[in-house]
């Protein structure tokens, strides 16, 4: 599924991302991975439990996928890998103020790093400057968070697979839905924007 992503998003065209409209520094690159995962911190206490289940939902993964959308590959998963360290720490900003190795949500934490990296390579591809394409995006992107959290829910809570799936992943489906299509409207729409104020369309930009 990646590759059509890839594939939809001008092959052979090194592009760019967001935050790179206006050029980069040290400075800069550092203040935008500390506050990606502090970005992806506030979402994790926008907490909604779910009965049954020890996986609240939360505004994490749109917060994480749009961060790695716009910051790229390098800095996305670097920002995500703070956040996962920190937490591990003892920072309490996993879901719901909890922090630590033993949490039940730390394996969606760790697909964030992998999330980030792959959707912020996708969009420097060009992945995130039409809605259909950024659709595609935000589905890669989930399916890599729950491939890595969903088995680290089995193996934390002593369920089966299936039983992680029901726990774990069938009741953020809508949500995650929901997400993709505001965020499929919010990435093209801020390189629009880009466009108007820098005079370049989005196909000019270019990692630097």
């Amino acid at each position: 599924m990646a590759n059509g992503v890839l594939g939809a998003a001008m092959p052979g065209r090194t592009q760019g991302v967001l935050a790179d409209v206006w050029g980069r520094s040290v400075a800069r690159d550092v203040v935008l991975v500390v506050g990606a995962a502090t970005l992806v911190g506030a979402a994790a206490q926008v907490a909604l439990p779910l009965p049954g289940s020890p996986v609240p939902v939360t505004g994490q993964t749109f917060a994480v996928l749009v961060a790695g959308a716009a910051l790229g590959p390098v800095r996305g998963a670097a920002g995500m890998l703070l956040y996962v360290v920190a937490g591990s720490l003892g920072v309490p900003w996993f879901a719901g103020g909890t922090a630590g190795l033993g949490t039940a949500t730390l394996g969606y934490s760790l697909g964030f790093v992998l999330a980030a990296a792959l959707v912020g390579r996708l969009a420097a591809a060009g992945a995130d400057r039409k809605p259909w394409r950024t659709l595609g995006l935000m589905a890669v992107g989930n399916a890599l968070i729950y491939l890595v959290g969903v088995p680290w829910l089995a193996i934390v809570t002593g369920t089966d697979l299936p039983g992680a799936l029901a726990l774990g992943l069938v009741p953020f489906l809508i949500g995650d839905a929901a997400k993709a299509l505001l965020a499929a409207g919010l990435l093209p729409s801020a390189w629009r924007l880009m466009h108007r104020l820098t005079g370049q369309s989005a196909d000019d930009q270019r990692v630097r």
